[in-house]
């Protein structure tokens, strides 16, 4: 007689995870966070609400979960953040951030990068609804930085220091507050949309901070 395999508990689970995670995002990205619901996740996903509970406590921490799954499929795509084309990294350089020995270049390559991110259309709702929702939520926006924003700037942090170490960056240049003369003002134009953010502004943006950072005669 034959046998009858039993179900793999893992991999509905693991299947039934994945549906939450489309509905989320793809219902904060037609609908907007705040009309966004358990109960409109669930039907999306064809799951029961409880499902959802038991895994998450809340709609905010379903949209994080997802969110960081998102964003790590997006890297394993890209391979991480691009790297200038026929461009060798040197022995100094963070995994994912290009060290081509010239520190502008290195910096605009990434930094175009992350303008293409934040507009893109299906990045763009969940990271607005996230940082909108993190403002209000000291919790949700403390796990927002732990988990997605702080490992990115680590990176920053990692090529500046081996660009002081290669003597293109002034020594007494503290590199958390370097990163931020450079990612600061992408955020601000594109929280507040004052204007376009593109590849143009971007470039600007690193020859203004560079020039702030590199050895003085």
């Amino acid at each position: 007689m034959a046998t009858t395999k039993a179900p793999d508990a893992g991999r509905r689970s693991d299947r039934s995870r994945r549906a939450i995670h489309d509905a989320a995002l793809a219902l904060v990205t037609e609908e907007g966070y705040r009309r966004t619901t358990i109960e409109g996740i669930a039907a999306r996903a064809g799951v029961g609400k409880q499902t959802i509970y038991r895994w998450w406590p809340s709609k905010a921490a379903v949209l994080m979960d997802a969110f960081l799954g998102l964003a790590g499929r997006t890297a394993e795509d890209t391979g991480g953040a691009p790297q200038p084309e026929g461009a060798a990294p040197s022995g100094g350089s963070a995994p994912g951030f290009p060290d081509t020995g010239d520190l502008a270049a290195d910096l605009k390559t990434v930094l175009r990068a992350t303008v293409d991110e934040l507009n893109n259309p299906v990045l763009e709702a969940v990271t607005r609804a996230l940082t909108a929702e993190g403002i209000v939520d000291a919790k949700l926006g403390a796990e927002f930085v732990q988990q997605l924003l702080d490992p990115q700037l680590a990176l920053y942090v990692t090529r500046l220091r081996a660009a002081q170490e290669a003597g293109h960056v002034r020594a007494e240049v503290d590199p958390r507050i370097a990163l931020e003369l450079l990612i600061g003002p992408l955020m601000h134009r594109w929280l507040l949309r004052t204007l376009p953010l593109t590849h143009a502004y971007a470039d600007e943006v690193v020859d203004y901070a560079v020039g702030g950072l590199t050895p003085r005669a």
